[in-house]
């Protein structure tokens, strides 16, 4: 018998999904939804095409002890949705700061999904961060929209090598400094 682990992150409920931490039972969906260029092209990670073993590597490091990212899966299942509508996570920088990413799936885009699993994560805090930080590829102006109406705030501009593209990107930089408990 084979035990999955299981992360230790909160779940956080919100009116149309559950953000649940990843499971190496999401791996198709995960699989099916970035090896989409479309999804690639806004990351910096992923590779496209999407090479055999990416997604259970990524999920291996994410679901690692020593893992320095934090991610979930915006589960829809409980509010009859699919199950796998994206993927947000969080990844420490240094004590009180992390930096959020986030993709929704081609077929939920201008749903709203990414603007509350935002706010939602945002909301919770679960790392407890004092400032967190944000990147966008600057001709990705939707994803910008998310962060500046979850309270975010421009800082700059900068550039960020993406794998799908292999070149420099253009980016704009945004920053949240979180309330004090």
């Amino acid at each position: 018998m084979r035990l999955e682990q299981i992360i230790n992150l909160p779940v956080i409920d919100t009116e149309r999904f559950t953000l649940r931490p990843l499971r190496k039972s999401d791996a198709g969906l995960l699989e099916l939804y970035s090896s989409d260029e479309r999804i690639a092209r806004s990351t910096t990670s992923i590779p496209h095409p999407l090479p055999p073993g990416t997604t259970e590597a990524f999920i291996a490091r994410v679901t690692a002890d020593d893992r320095r990212e934090d991610v979930w899966v915006l589960d829809g299942s409980a509010h009859g949705h699919a199950e796998l509508l994206g993927v947000i996570g969080l990844t420490c920088i240094e004590r009180g700061q992390a930096e959020i990413g986030y993709w929704i799936a081609p077929a939920f885009w201008n749903t709203g999904y990414a603007s509350q699993a935002v706010n939602a994560l945002i909301d919770a805090n679960p790392k407890v961060c004092k400032t967190i930080f944000a990147e966008v590829f600057q001709d990705n102006p939707a994803s910008a929209r998310v962060l500046t109406n979850a309270g975010f705030e421009y800082i700059g501009d900068a550039e960020s090598f993406s794998v799908a593209r292999d070149a420099t990107v253009a980016t704009w930089t945004y920053i949240r400094k979180m309330d004090e408990a």
